[in-house]
């Protein structure tokens, strides 16, 4: 299959992989990567102390009986002040298994549907003429784009410090991309170069 290319001269297209590019809508795998990859991220790391884990506590705080109080063993008992936590939080682990062949799936029928939908954009090439917000703003207006993820083959110094305190806008290389940050955005500026490393990623 072909993609258009962005440029001056019109007409020029890009010969892709039908494989890659041109694969049914799978929205059940999409959201089993896309969670999975959310659920990677999470830290997992929240604790608290029970009451046998809090300092303190061993003696009773009085006798059994006879002194008119509710008797107690502990003064780190949940109901007490200082006291441990009832159901106290433990630190997990949020990772899903998500093998190899189901991630690249999901990113093939991501890209896709980006195709489908006209929201991947290709150009030949991005070459700003200096690392300023306003030489990117300018790119972005020349292709109409607002909410859009640039995809560069290499890591560019330039075009990421140009584009880093626009809002809406991010900059991924081409092996570093995520199902999230594709569906994250509402058009994707690829370069050619981007879009073969994609297809040699995904192939």
């Amino acid at each position: 299959m072909e993609l258009a290319i962005r440029n001056d001269t019109g007409g020029a297209t890009l010969e892709v992989s039908e494989a890659v590019f041109g694969v049914d809508y799978k929205p059940g795998l999409i959201h089993q990567v896309v969670t999975a990859y959310l659920a990677g991220a999470r830290a997992g790391t929240k604790a608290q102390k029970t009451r046998s884990e809090v300092s303190g506590g061993g003696a009773k705080p009085w006798r059994q009986k006879g002194t008119g109080r509710a008797r107690s063993g502990t003064s780190r008992s949940p109901l007490w002040r200082s006291g441990g936590v009832t159901f106290a939080a433990r630190p997990r682990d949020y990772s899903q298994k998500v093998n190899r062949k189901m991630y690249r799936g999901a990113v093939r029928s991501i890209l896709s549907e980006l195709v489908r939908g006209e929201r991947l954009l290709v150009v030949p090439e991005i070459k700003l003429p200096a690392a300023k917000t306003r030489e990117m703003v300018a790119l972005l207006k020349q292709h109409d784009l607002k909410d859009v993820l640039v995809l560069t083959a290499e890591f560019d110094a330039d075009i990421f410090l140009a584009a880093r305190n626009l809002p809406g806008v991010d900059v991924m290389t081409a092996g570093e991309v995520d199902p999230v940050s594709m569906i994250a955005f509402e058009h994707v500026l690829a370069t050619e170069a981007a879009i073969r490393k994609l297809e040699e990623r995904l192939a």
